[in-house]
This record gives structure tokens, sequence and C-alpha cells, in this order.
């Protein structure tokens, strides 16, 4: 009964994943394009907008990733399957010339000898063995990584646009300097600005992760995960400053509410 089960399982067809369950490359670059469309209308020619571009670049060049990830690499399998039935070849070749040799052995040191130099040819079979086996896994993990560098350096890049922007300017608190960044003319510019920024980062991290999602490899995965730790805590940091914005909006608010009071009363 168990077994019937086990076959029922194994030969039940295998359903198409959800579109909830796993990221969609072509949603990301989607949405990547309306967050770029939106930065151009509200900051035409910033570099913000800028960095978008590039992003989106590399975001076509990991769909294209993709479509090889889940593709065989047909060369390297047939190098590999050849190379395997090959060493195969010379160890059935060994053990049979072995065991003629064996026939003709008089003492028990020269049959020790023989066994030790046939477990070291299993040993190195085995080797060999696991090195061809993982070489189309490495060529993936190899650019894979390629691409997850550039995610990395685009998410440096993002905080490096946002590191200027200082929420405590909007106090007007202390003039204006030569060598101070520009100022936005309003909170809610600033807002949108920080927001723009909060949300590369996050389609950066989505289009590192869609990667380990085709290739089960703990190097590209570990890659994956420092990039999203990354993004995540750039992230926090655009966010701190758009909750200081936000607290500095309900102060306003609330003195110009004061100050309409007065004028009533008075």
């Amino acid at each position: 009964m168990f077994a019937e089960e086990m076959l029922s399982l194994l030969l039940r067809p295998k359903e198409p994943a959800s579109q909830y369950t796993e990221l969609n490359v072509s949603r990301i670059l989607k949405t990547l394009h309306t967050l770029e469309l939106r930065i151009l209308e509200r900051f035409p020619g910033s570099g913000i907008s800028q960095v978008c571009a590039e992003l989106r670049l590399v975001g076509a060049e990991v769909e294209q990733l993709i479509e090889r990830m889940r593709q065989p690499i047909w060369i390297v399998r047939i190098v590999v399957f050849s190379g395997i039935a090959a060493l195969l070849a010379l160890v059935i070749f060994t053990v049979r010339w072995s065991m003629q040799i064996s026939a003709e052995v008089s003492g028990i040191t020269e049959l020790i000898q023989s066994l030790e130099s046939a477990i070291n040819e299993i040993i190195f079979l085995a080797i060999a063995i696991f090195f061809l086996g993982s070489l189309e896994t490495r060529i993936k993990r190899y650019i894979a990584l390629r691409t997850l560098h550039r995610l990395r350096s685009i998410a440096h890049v993002i905080d490096m646009h946002q590191l200027t922007k200082d929420p405590v300017h909007m106090l007007g608190a202390a003039p204006s300097k030569v060598y101070d960044p520009k100022r936005f003319e309003s909170a809610f510019e600033l807002n949108r600005y920080l927001d723009y920024c909060s949300e590369l980062l996050s389609i950066t991290s989505k289009l590192a992760a869609i990667q380990a999602q085709y290739l089960n490899d703990s190097v590209v995965l570990n890659a994956v995960n420092d990039i999203e730790n990354l993004s995540g805590g750039l992230s926090n940091k655009i966010w701190q400053k758009i909750m200081m914005l936000d607290m500095l909006t309900l102060e306003e608010e609330g003195e110009r509410e004061g100050g309409r009071e007065g004028e009533i009363v008075g």
C-alpha cells in the first residue's frame, strides 16, 4: 500500500508554479520601469534617475541569465559524461589488470600492495567524478556572482545618493553654505526622493534573490543573503530620515493649526 502511494506521487504530473510562490523577473522589470518613469517625472536629469536606468540594464542581464540557468549547458554535460565514461573504462581496465597480477601473487605483502593501489584508484575516481559533476554548477555560479557583484555596487551607489539628503536642513535653522549639498524646496520632495531610493534598494535585492531561485548553490545563496542584508540595512537608514520628515511635517501642521486658532480667538 505504501509503495503504491509513493509510486502515485512520483508519477503525478508536476503542477505549474503559482505566480505568488516565486519571483517573476518580468514583473520586477515592469515595476522598475514604472519607478523610472516616476523618478523622471519628478526629478528629471537627476543622478538617481541615471542609477535607475543602470539598474534597468542590469535587470535585463539578469533576465537573460535566468533563462540560461533554467537550461542545461549541453556542451559541458557531454564533456562531463564523456570524461566520467573514460575514467570508468580506465578503472575497469586497471582492476582487470590487477586481478591478473593478483593471480600470480605469491605473498601477502604483494596482495596488500595490490589492494592499496585499487583503493587509491577508487578514491581518485570519486574525486574526479565529483569535480566533473559539479562543473556545470560552478560555471553558472561564476556567471551569477559577476551579476551579484554589480548589484551590490549599485546598492552602495544608491546609498551615496541619499547620504547627503539630511532632513535637518528642512528646519532652516542654519544658513546655506557654499559646499552644502543641494537642498529640496519642500519636505514632500525630499520624502519622495528618499522613498524612491528605498524602492530602488528593494528592487535591487529582488533582482539578487531571483538568481538563487533558479540556482541551488550555497555560494550564490550566501552572496544573495549579503545583498539582501545590505539593502535592508541601507533602507532602514532611509526610513529613519522619512520618519523624521513625517515628524517635522506634523509639527508644522500643528503650529499652523495653533496659529489659526489664535487668530480666531483674537
